[in-house]
């Protein structure tokens, strides 16, 4: 398994390039802004084929380099229905006036080919499984993608902005619900195995169990209270 992440621009979102390993093909998780660049040394460096990028949100931070990407490998771009009016229209998910400038020049708007992701769906792309499941809470389209445990390789949770090392995503955005997104931590994070690697959209690496018993916001959640509470 190859996993290359590294931050990229101003916020300094975390983009990870996922392939079986080096020569392979790959997927692209959340190309942000200014992130273009380091796409294309990270292809270069593995050898890679890039087959698809995935978005875990729609956020400017997540999707600001989704058109340049997606252009130079011909491949399309998935994220939920919910949040796909933030990729051509980044200003009505940051609550911004029209016309205030976003951060000097920006590729604002969609690729060519756009897929939409739903709820436990197994997206098989490059040689891999990953499972979806919508997380809403930070946006109401809010995905995580889930990798099985493989051959001495732990299971992955890529959790975007639900689940932070000692934190979770800000909720205070339009389309951002506080007690959803502990509702989405409880059904989506904590039925999960404690050496789950969580790979987050901002910061370090992290663990399930790591953060079931440090994390303040994950402390006293119940997985079943969602379930009983519908």
């Amino acid at each position: 398994m190859l996993i290359a992440g590294f931050p990229a621009g101003a916020w300094g979102t975390n983009c990870y390039l996922v392939a079986p390993a080096a020569g392979e093909e790959c997927v692209i998780i959340d190309p942000g802004h200014r992130a273009a660049e380091g796409v294309e040394e990270a292809v270069a460096k593995h050898r890679l084929k890039p087959v698809a990028v995935i978005l875990t949100h729609g956020h400017l931070d997540h999707v600001a380099s989704v058109v340049p990407v997606c252009g130079a490998h011909d491949v399309p771009a998935w994220i939920h229905p919910d949040d796909r009016y933030m990729m051509s229209d980044p200003e009505k998910a940051l609550g911004m006036r029209i016309g205030q400038p976003l951060l000097g020049e920006l590729t604002v708007g969609e690729p060519d080919d756009v897929a939409e992701l739903t709820d436990g769906a197994a997206l098989e792309l490059a040689g891999l499984e990953l499972t979806v499941a919508h997380a809403p809470g930070h946006t109401k389209g809010s995905v995580t993608f889930r990798m099985p445990e493989q051959a001495e390789v732990p299971p992955v949770l890529f959790s975007g902005d639900l689940l932070f090392a000692g934190s979770i995503g800000r909720t205070d955005l339009p389309g951002g619900d506080h007690a959803e997104i502990l509702r989405s931590l409880a059904r989506v994070c904590l039925p999960l195995e404690d050496e789950t690697v969580v790979l987050s959209g901002h910061g370090p690496q992290t663990t399930i169990g790591r953060e079931r018993a440090a994390n303040p916001f994950m402390r006293g959640l119940d997985a079943e209270a969602p379930r009983r509470g519908m």
